[in-house]
């Protein structure tokens, strides 16, 4: 899976040239001797003993390799298939479509959202929030009921960073009143 540039929202300029845009496949940048014909070409060596080669560990944000959730169209990023320890954080980019809102949610995680495309506001617990738009960046504090709307006529798309991983559990009043009446 080849890395390409950059989604660029709509009415950004193109990104400055640097000395690897253009470059073909699998080429080096650097002068280096000419590989032996054994050389395989496609593949690169593992820096770390038991690493997997880079273009294992390269994901692509893909549209079509969303699925639904919370409203929206979701592509989990991390944790990624075949992860050997489970990392400290989740990630997952969404889309969603012009005019949409995303479904309420809420959870003991904090989350931030970098926009890609698009433009759009949240509510969160009920508030407004002031709109967004591509290369913002929008903290969404743990505990605090979130919506997201699409506010534009383009398809609206983020990347979901939010820690920890897995939700901690909260324990409610009732919860502990009922731990204290059980005891």
């Amino acid at each position: 899976m080849p890395f390409t540039s950059p989604i660029l929202p709509p009415g950004e300029p193109a990104l400055a040239p640097t000395p690897y845009r253009g470059l073909p496949e699998n080429s080096n940048p650097s002068p280096s001797p000419s590989p032996s014909p054994s050389t395989n070409l496609t593949s690169s060596p593992n820096p770390t003993p038991g690493a997997a080669p880079m273009a294992d560990r390269r994901l692509r944000i893909d549209r079509s390799a969303a699925t639904e959730e919370f409203g929206l169209a979701c592509q989990r990023l991390i944790p990624w298939p075949g992860g050997d320890a489970e990392p400290p954080v989740g990630a997952m980019a969404c889309f969603l479509r012009p005019g949409g809102d995303s479904d309420p949610d809420c959870h003991n995680q904090d989350e931030v959202m970098i926009i890609l495309s698009g433009t759009g506001s949240v509510t969160l617990d009920g508030t407004p929030e002031p709109p967004f738009r591509a290369g913002d960046i929008v903290v969404l504090p743990k505990n605090q009921e979130h919506v997201v709307h699409n506010t534009g006529d383009a398809e609206l798309s983020w990347v979901s960073l939010y820690w920890p991983l897995r939700e901690p559990a909260i324990r409610t009043e009732n919860e502990t009143e009922n731990e204290e009446v059980a005891a």
